[in-house]
């Protein structure tokens, strides 16, 4: 009787070891490629004294129409609790408008009806160690802790007749970064993962730079096979940088959201 029940034991055991929910990221190496649509939004600030008295400025603006930009991130896991963790960002949007008043540059002034073109140029690049504090099945929560490398680039130029004006700055730098990451996973086909991660510009080299970049993600990810999958996520920074002279602060504001999607390959 045994030996007739032994195959129909084996076949059970085999299907319970196939329902059995997979390790909330057990792939060794993970790379998700994908991109974001970009909407924007941002403060202008700057203060000085002049005469003994104090002057301030603060003017909302925006780069108009959304951008679509490349999104990178990877992993590579090196034991069970073992992380290591990277990413690229970049955005590059440019936008050309009428001026409504006269704007005056050092000795240049610009009068209304002229035309003005700004750009930006924002790049955000990461490598984190993950370590996870709790491990299961179907869930893990890791602290990270790495080195984020950030360059901010803008330009203007504006014309009117004879008359022009160009302008540029840019500066970049390296500083630690400290975050958390969840993911779940309750079934072999799903994911969902969730990050943060916060800079302060007084930790690294950034120059005369001071203030700090934030970053939350959350994703969820369909794997048609262990090796293949899509997802689809939702992206959102925060720079909020200040710049200290001789004539004052100038203050930057500046906001990325959007959605994103794109496809994952692990192996």
């Amino acid at each position: 009787m045994t030996a007739k029940l032994l195959p129909l034991s084996l076949a059970l055991a085999a299907c319970a070891a196939y329902a059995l929910p997979a390790h909330a990221e057990d792939d060794r190496f993970t790379v998700r490629l994908g991109a974001m649509s970009v909407d924007t939004s941002g403060e202008l600030s700057a203060g000085t004294n002049f005469q003994g008295q104090p002057y301030r400025f603060s003017q909302d603006f925006d780069f108009g129409s959304k951008e679509t930009v490349p999104r990178i991130e990877g992993l590579f896991r090196f034991s069970e609790r073992n992380r290591l963790l990277f990413n690229y960002w970049g955005y590059d949007k440019s936008k050309r408008a009428t001026l409504n008043e006269n704007v005056s540059f050092d000795d240049t002034t610009i009068p209304a009806g002229s035309f003005a073109k700004a750009k930006a140029k924002f790049e955000l690049a990461s490598v984190m160690y993950d370590y996870s504090v709790i491990e299961t099945d179907t869930v893990s929560w890791g602290l990270q802790i790495g080195v984020e490398y950030a360059k901010l680039e803008g330009k203007l130029d504006a014309a009117a007749g004879t008359a022009s004006y160009h302008t540029s700055s840019s500066e970049d730098g390296y500083a630690p970064v400290v975050g958390t990451r969840v993911t779940l996973s309750p079934s072999d086909h799903w994911r969902f993962v969730v990050q943060g991660q916060y800079l302060d510009a007084g930790w690294g080299d950034f120059g005369d730079y001071k203030g700090d970049i934030s970053r939350a993600n959350a994703l969820a990810e369909y794997r048609f096979t262990e090796g293949f999958g899509v997802f689809v996520g939702y992206d959102w920074f925060k720079i909020d940088a200040r710049r200290g002279g001789n004539d004052g602060v100038i203050g930057l504001d500046q906001r990325f959201k959007g959605p994103m999607a794109g496809v994952t390959f692990s192996f």
